[in-house]
């Protein structure tokens, strides 16, 4: 029961105060969400990824979880494309149901999530737990693959179901996060600690203003959507190929690439977390049913309350330590 309360205490109930001071505030105010978009992908999520990847180091295990991620994704889309032909949607529809099941809060709720089981939740020890350094090393591989694949395929192929592939393609080397991924892993060469100068200050500043913006946007755009409180059925399905099929699909890569431990458990983890709040705002961005990419990140982070207390009992039981 402590672990529970730890889980809904620490990670989820912040996560909804924040969605509501954005509701709220939109409901009182003219606040403009383009501009909250454009501070999110132009300035937040590409320091955000370049902070967390140049602190982290890669080892084997690491590329392996690169690996699983990178697999992961594809066999999200895959579910998601196949799904969405069964359902029959329309081609604008199909790409944000798709981008619903395949891109998931791996920052915004994994990365604190992977912080609190490994120090005081499920799987800690007592005090700092020796594993969590492995933990959080295998998390931000799963973001990075995460962060660049959605501000790169995802805006592409939102961004394509309502004006010309060029133009989307155009829009693609318009995202900083395209070049940030190749520069952190260039200056992690450099014989240069950028932690010890004054811009690690500003992108520190920057990543930490990702979470709560991002969060408010989200309930910015919650309060916009004319339907929230008629949930389709195409939402529902999308959420419960997000929160359950995810782990299911990883446990077989897992077992392919021959991982155990805390690597394993972590990856089994991050895959049931809700969908990215980044797929809504890309929705926004696009113009590409954003009321209902807002619907299946508010349904799947609600949901995420019961089921990442299931995740993580069975990550215990079926990858040990």
């Amino acid at each position: 029961m402590t672990v529970v309360l730890a889980i809904f205490v620490q990670n989820i109930l912040p996560i909804f105060v924040l969605i509501s001071l954005g509701f709220g505030l939109s409901r009182q105010f003219p606040v403009d969400i383009n501009t909250l978009t454009k501070f999110n992908f132009y300035l937040f999520v590409p320091s955000f990824t370049f902070v967390n990847l140049y602190q982290t180091a890669m080892g084997v295990d690491s590329l392996k979880a690169l690996a699983i991620a990178f697999l992961i994704l594809i066999a999200n889309l895959a579910l998601g494309w196949l799904l969405a032909r069964l359902r029959h949607l329309s081609s604008g529809m199909a790409i944000a149901f798709q981008n619903s099941i395949a891109y998931y809060n791996s920052g915004n709720i994994g990365i604190p999530l992977i912080t609190l089981v490994y120090s005081t939740g499920a799987l800690s020890m007592g005090g700092r737990n020796p594993y969590l350094d492995v933990a959080l090393a295998t998390q931000v591989m799963v973001l990075l693959v995460q962060n660049l694949s959605i501000n790169t395929l995802g805006f592409f192929t939102a961004g394509s179901a309502n004006r010309h592939w060029r133009d989307s393609l155009r829009s693609i080397f318009r995202m900083p996060t395209v070049y940030t991924v190749p520069l952190a892993l260039l200056l992690k060469l450099v014989p240069l600690d950028l932690t010890q100068t004054p811009i690690w200050v500003v992108l520190t500043y920057l990543k930490n203003a990702l979470v709560p913006i991002a969060l408010l946007t989200l309930g910015v755009q919650l309060a916009r959507t004319q339907k929230l409180h008629r949930i389709t059925g195409d939402a529902w399905l999308a959420t419960v190929s997000r929160l359950l099929l995810g782990p299911v699909l990883v446990f077989g890569l897992i077992h392919v690439f021959g991982l155990s431990g805390v690597v394993a458990q972590t990856l089994f983890i991050s895959t049931a977390v809700p969908t990215a709040v980044n797929s809504a705002l890309i929705a926004v961005e696009c113009k590409n049913h954003p009321d209902f990419a807002a619907q299946v990140v508010m349904i799947t982070t609600v949901s995420s309350a019961l089921t990442l207390i299931a995740v993580i009992y069975a990550a215990q039981i079926l990858f040990p330590v």
